[in-house]
């Protein structure tokens, strides 16, 4: 059954809908794939749909080599991203595409778009790209500072330049080499000056969740379930991405902070022989749509083993459970038997698997899933994002 939403959730949905459906919200994956890839365990005869968010992690399961990947967006500012970061694969060498997605800064980006690049992209992409040439630009601080995600950090480095103490503190933190050296950083240079009353006060704030793509329904599940509500939780999380994993290796947080990937420090597609594998043909295996993942799922005829949901239930069980129970339907029709599904949520054990009914004889959506509670849990503790209170991982029943 649907909850009854109030008119402060109607504005802040409408907030949302309004942010999301002009911008480009994510231009880097915000989910660990190193994770993804072990729950998912790909094979090369696995089908794939997975939601492309920044096309980061389509790219980092490409080189697994599975048979196909379908990567599937609403919003068609996602899929040009994707579609930009496939011809530069194609058609750049290493240094030019680790300058445009490795730095976020190409001096000549604008005749290599031209030369080597829009002819392969879709006419919206050619659009999009065409009006946003400067993004590349050092003048506009790089392609990590573009986008609904990027004006928040944008936003962070300015509060930063005002801060010169805490920026100092999180500069040496980011260079730390050991996890007991990180830690005293944290504890002694970032904690103390970095959650005052103030950056509580942004962090509660729906408008900053809208930025990062975070709508009030899930902004509610997280205040439901933490006694310190948003700030509370992403403080958590800060804490233990800082404290308890290296930082080192965390490329999620480091280009938020400074803007950048380094060659040591990025994700797998950046990698010089990652990158040549994907150049050689596995990048061909990738397919973009711009379409939901029902009218996708309505239109193939392809059977799909492996399902890579993101934390898009969240909103859509809130704000259009009908629409979810039929993405469902439509998931239980194409899968294979036993087929596999991760997704994300802002809840640790998320109401709508109870709620929600699918199937051409209506079972609850719980009913039609096998948990892997201990696998998921396990990797829960070592993703380096760390920002969502649930992971899961299942396989279809019935399908």
């Amino acid at each position: 059954m649907k909850a009854a939403l109030t008119l402060r959730d109607h504005i802040d949905h409408a907030l949302f809908n309004a942010i999301y459906s002009r911008s480009l919200v994510y231009n880097t994956c915000w989910e660990d794939p190193a994770v993804d890839r072990i729950a998912l365990a790909l094979r090369p005869d696995d089908a794939l749909l997975v939601i492309t968010s920044a096309g980061c992690n389509v790219l980092d399961y490409a080189l697994a080599g599975p048979r196909r990947i379908h990567a599937v967006d609403a919003n068609p500012r996602q899929t040009a991203l994707l579609e930009l970061k496939l011809a530069g694969i194609r058609n750049l060498s290493f240094e030019d595409f680790f300058a445009l997605f490795g730095c976020g800064i190409h001096q000549r980006f604008r005749a290599l778009y031209h030369e080597s690049l829009r002819a392969q992209l879709s006419p919206f992409a050619q659009r999009f790209w065409d009006e946003r040439l400067h993004w590349f630009s050092p003048q506009t601080g790089g392609f990590y500072f573009q986008g609904l995600a990027g004006t928040v950090a944008r936003a962070f480095r300015a509060y930063l330049r005002v801060r010169p103490q805490l920026a100092a503190g999180i500069e040496e933190l980011i260079q730390a080499d050991c996890l007991k050296d990180q830690r005293a950083i944290y504890d002694s240079q970032v904690h103390p000056l970095m959650w005052g009353t103030g950056m509580n006060w942004t962090l509660s704030r729906q408008l900053t969740m809208s930025l990062l793509g975070v709508p009030y329904a899930q902004r509610r599940q997280v205040q439901a379930q933490h006694h310190r509500g948003v700030a509370g939780f992403i403080r958590e999380a800060v804490e233990y991405v800082f404290r308890e994993l290296p930082v080192w290796t965390n490329y999620f947080w480091m280009v938020y902070i400074t803007g950048r990937y380094t060659p040591g420090c990025c994700p797998e597609y950046l990698k010089r022989d990652n990158f040549a594998a994907l150049k050689a043909g596995l990048a061909d295996r990738v397919v973009p749509h711009t379409c939901t993942v029902t009218a996708f799922l309505q239109q193939t005829q392809e059977r799909l083993s492996k399902f890579v949901l993101l934390d898009h239930m969240d909103w859509m069980s809130s704000y259009y459970p009908e629409a979810l129970a039929e993405e469902w339907t439509a998931i239980l029709e194409r899968a294979t038997p036993q087929a596999r599904v991760i997704f994300r949520s802002a809840h640790a054990a998320p109401t709508y698997l109870d709620r929600i009914e699918v199937g051409t004889q209506p079972q609850r959506l719980r009913d039609r899933l096998v948990f892997h509670d201990s696998m998921a849990r396990d990797l829960q503790r070592r993703d380096r994002v760390h920002t969502y209170a649930g992971f899961h991982v299942a396989d279809l029943v019935g399908a």
